[in-house]
């Protein structure tokens, strides 16, 4: 069994414009929660969707037939070469990405 733990030093965090999405578009979202969440997001540099993210994403799909909106955010992690953070398990299933849950994010502070 293969076990790492993965230090995320904090200059190097970063966000999908499609988590941001999701997390706004939310129909029972408070003002008070949506300025929480724009300030939280306000810690971390989005990425934005380019020509290599969209070539990544069209092949995850084809691959690996997830969703569209998990297929960017996974694309973007590759494409960042970062840790990506969810509790989807889904996604902890997929080779070659370095993903944690959000409890061993806690767990590393």
């Amino acid at each position: 069994m293969f076990y790492y733990r993965k230090v995320i030093p904090f200059q190097r965090n970063f966000y999908s414009i499609i988590t941001e999405i999701e997390l706004l578009s939310y129909d029972k979202l408070s003002k008070e929660e949506e300025l929480k969440i724009k300030n939280a997001l306000g810690f971390f540099k989005r990425v934005n969707i380019n020509e290599t993210i969209k070539n990544i994403t069209i092949n995850i799909r084809k691959e690996k037939k997830l969703k569209l909106p998990d297929s960017l955010i996974v694309a973007s992690a590759f494409y960042k070469n970062a840790v990506l953070v969810t509790n989807d398990k889904q996604l902890h299933n997929l080779n070659n990405l370095n993903v944690i849950t959000l409890e061993e994010l806690k767990d590393l502070n």
